[in-house]
């Protein structure tokens, strides 16, 4: 039986390739991979050379960003700014 990365037939939290994991974010890969770097987005696990990341891991990253969004609407404080010294 073939899993894809995005069925969970089996229960089992599936893996995503770099490419796949960008592509939740909608940003390119090495915008991805500097998400890792500055700690935005957890350290992949490896599988020999291969680097992977739980589908659950990468969705967590999503609803804890969404959750400070709506921290800050509802503190009625004013939107956060991008950084711009990196």
């Amino acid at each position: 039986m073939v899993v894809s990365p995005t069925s969970n037939h089996t229960g089992v939290d599936p893996l995503l390739k770099v490419a796949e994991a960008a592509e939740l974010f909608s940003i390119s890969v090495p915008s991805f991979w500097r998400r890792v770097a500055d700690g935005s987005i957890g350290k992949p696990i490896k599988i020999g050379g291969l680097s992977r990341w739980p589908r659950s891991e990468i969705l967590a990253v999503i609803e804890k960003a969404k959750a400070q969004r709506d921290q800050i609407n509802l503190s009625g404080r004013s939107k956060p700014t991008l950084r711009t010294d990196q």
